[in-house]
């Protein structure tokens, strides 16, 4: 039961928390039992010498294979799952053809048993339980920490935790490596076990199926889910031993994954997360309803709304920031010149140049297809650019990976939002304060997101999922995730469509407070009478390149400008 418990747990690390899912688990697992199996089988190294290099081999094993899969973005989903398979049958065909094995296998039953125990059982049972115990603790301790929320947010939306100031591709790796590590020393004991090992006995189609089995049956989102999953399914198994009883045994477990397949898609400890989750931790503000009854937020709500965003909180921007932007109002912050992105031919970006000053609210126009939140997504690293230069504060942005240009002070929201569905809203928000330009511990990270919530009116609302917000608290959710990170230069990006007009008169209040505290904010918006109210300049944008800029009135009335949104007949 140990040895499963550690096996389904290691698993689910890397594809229970992070969503890149692996059959790979049996080639892990088969290189830590080689590891141990040559080293003291055949050089007669020490049996507890061998487990740290069992686990040193299958950790790099796995970061290798990751070094290279994560660095394709396509390779994910299935793709990622058949090329992990596919590495199982290739380290079998080299271990059978090399002199690590060669065909007959290795023997180990000359090499001595730690004494851990009276008897070699119980030492067999001390080192699994050790073993299972700190793959537990290990288990926990990830998803309370920095790596855990990291991993989290891949799972549910791997591009927007890039350019929100997660480092996914080193996360990813991390936690594959300690995935594989656990493995790789079980598989080191259960070579000891079992005292003579094979290729065809080792990397099968068995340790990655099962472990599989496990954790979805247990919850792959919860620590103790594969845990719980092992547990019962390796009872069910010993328990139908028997010669007339162990195909009945198989043909329930089989039952067993296809009935948690199609009705507990979250595992036992998911449906019973899920029912908790129903109801908020924290009561509903004053005149709030149940997300079933939320259609229409009422008069009375928007005004308290409206209240809380009359001023941003003091620490939502550092006082550093905010006496730099002072100090350097209408400084240049980012300089775009020159920004060329196409996507198969179309350009969508063509030769873009335009500033962005210092302590200022830009408004960026134009028709549908004219570039804007190509502008916006490139700024951000979520695409990268063809050629160009973007100096932000200084420093060249072009060809930094998006988590890198978080970090440095540039804050957004989508057009479409996207938090993380999974992850309650208070830990959304927290997120960019852990991963931004804040880059707070999860203590303070949570005391920040708090404040914002409250801020952006969602007090009271962080143990919800995104789910069950309104469309308006959903895009204020963006604003208050985007406002967490403490960016120098916040980018919007048609944050107000969809809203009714008594929303969008909050959401402008909201905005004008953020720039008073010293955030510089780009935005991209239809709305007129938003841009007229809060730009201080705009940039209108036509097929990829600036066609104006400059004040409002003065650009708005311009006949070019005219035609490009109207057409020549009607401008």
């Amino acid at each position: 039961m140990f040895h499963w418990i550690v096996l389904a747990t290691s698993w689910n690390i890397l594809s229970g928390y992070s969503g890149y899912f692996s059959f790979g688990h049996g080639a892990f697992f088969g290189a830590g039992v080689y590891t141990t199996a040559v080293l003291a089988g055949s050089y007669g190294m020490p049996f507890l010498w061998t487990l740290p290099v069992a686990a040193i081999v299958a950790a790099a094993l796995g970061a290798g294979l990751g070094a290279v899969a994560f660095r394709v973005r396509n390779v994910r989903g299935e793709l990622f799952a058949l090329l992990t398979l596919a590495v199982t049958f290739v380290l079998a065909t080299i271990v059978l053809n090399t002199p690590i094995d060669g065909g007959p296998g290795v023997y180990l039953s000359a090499v001595a048993v730690p004494v851990l125990a009276p008897s070699e059982s119980g030492s067999f049972y001390m080192m699994a339980l050790l073993l299972a115990v700190g793959t537990l603790v290990v288990a926990y301790a990830i998803p309370k920490s920095r790596l855990g929320l990291g991993l989290y947010a891949i799972h549910d939306d791997e591009d927007a935790a890039e350019v929100m100031g997660v480092p996914t591709y080193r996360y990813k790796l991390i936690a594959f490596a300690i995935s594989c590590a656990r493995a790789g020393v079980a598989g080191g004991i259960q070579s000891l076990f079992v005292s003579y090992v094979t290729a065809g006995s080792t990397f099968n189609i068995t340790v990655p199926l099962t472990v599989i089995l496990m954790s979805v049956l247990g919850g792959t989102r919860h620590w103790a889910g594969p845990a719980l999953g092992a547990t019962a399914i390796t009872l069910l198994l010993y328990a139908s031993t028997a010669a007339d009883q162990a195909m009945m045994g198989k043909a329930a477990t089989g039952a067993i994954l296809v009935a948690a397949v199609l009705f507990m898609p979250n595992g036992i400890l998911g449906v019973r997360r899920r029912g908790i989750s129903a109801q908020p931790a924290v009561p509903l503000p004053s005149g709030a309803v149940p997300h079933a009854e939320r259609v229409e937020a009422s008069d009375e709500t928007r005004d308290g709304a409206r209240d809380a965003m009359r001023s941003v909180p003091p620490d939502a921007v550092p006082a550093a920031a905010r006496t730099a932007t002072a100090r350097r109002a209408g400084e240049t912050l980012l300089s775009v010149r020159g920004l060329h992105k196409s996507f198969k031919g179309v350009r969508a970006l063509d030769g873009v140049d335009l500033d962005v000053r210092e302590g200022e609210i830009l408004g960026v126009l134009g028709p549908n297809g004219s570039g804007k939140s190509t502008l916006i997504n490139v700024v951000s690293g979520h695409y990268r650019a063809d050629a160009g230069s973007l100096r932000f504060a200084g420093g060249e942005l072009a060809g930094l990976p998006a988590h890198r240009i978080a970090r440095a002070g540039i804050a957004r929201t989508y057009q479409i939002p996207r938090p993380f569905p999974k992850l309650p809203v208070r830990d959304n928000v927290a997120l960019t304060a852990m991963f931004g330009a804040a880059a707070l511990d999860r203590a303070d990270a949570n005391a920040a997101a708090d404040r914002c919530l409250e801020f952006a009116g969602l007090g009271g609302q962080g143990q919800l999922r995104p789910g069950e917000l309104t469309l308006h608290q959903t895009k204020f959710l963006e604003l208050a995730r985007a406002l967490a990170a403490r960016p120098r230069l916040m980018m919007l990006d048609e944050v107000l469509s969809g809203l009714t007009p008594t929303e969008i008169d909050g959401a402008v209040e909201l905005i004008r407070g953020i720039r008073d505290q010293g955030t510089t904010i780009m935005f991209v918006e239809h709305v007129m009478r938003a841009i007229t109210a809060l730009s201080d300049r705009i940039v209108v944008l036509d097929q990829g390149r600036v066609l104006a800029q400059g004040e409002a009135s003065e650009v708005m009335a311009r006949r070019d400008v005219a035609v490009a949104y109207l057409g020549a007949a009607h401008a």
